[in-house]
């Protein structure tokens, strides 16, 4: 699937924190795809989060190609370990915008969460053995 997206003139960027197991989830996620994006629909909004690996973007199912607020910039190897949060930027291409990502900061990780379980193997996973080689 191949979508190009537009932005608008960056109108407020401001500093967050991710908590860390939503970014370790989204980089999780990310790792498993065959190609260098991954796509996350957000349906209780109707927004989609497309990712990679230095920025996750959020286009509006209304406005489609233009993205409403992306988030850049993280500062992931500034943790001293994995359970801490990750500091990053939101940068927002238009106006009262705050809302939205209020919504976002809660709709995301539970959206990542419904991807992530679709994902679970079917089967367990098994060893198999093979026969020692007799010399």
């Amino acid at each position: 699937m191949e979508i190009t997206c537009y932005r608008d003139t960056e109108i407020k960027r401001e500093s967050h924190f991710l908590p860390a197991s939503t970014y370790n989830l989204a980089r999780q996620l990310l790792t498993r795809c065959a190609d260098d994006y991954l796509f996350v629909p957000i349906r209780s909004m109707q927004y989609l989060a497309i990712l990679d690996k230095e920025e996750f973007i959020f286009i509006d199912g209304e406005r489609k190609c233009w993205i409403d607020i992306a988030w850049q910039n993280f500062h992931s190897q500034d943790r001293t370990n994995l359970g801490q949060p990750v500091a990053y930027e939101v940068v927002y291409y238009g106006e009262n915008q705050a809302d939205i990502m209020l919504r976002l900061q809660k709709e995301f990780p539970k959206a990542l969460q419904l991807l992530a379980d679709k994902q679970i193997p079917k089967t367990p996973a098994r060893v198999i053995k093979f026969p020692v080689a007799q010399s």
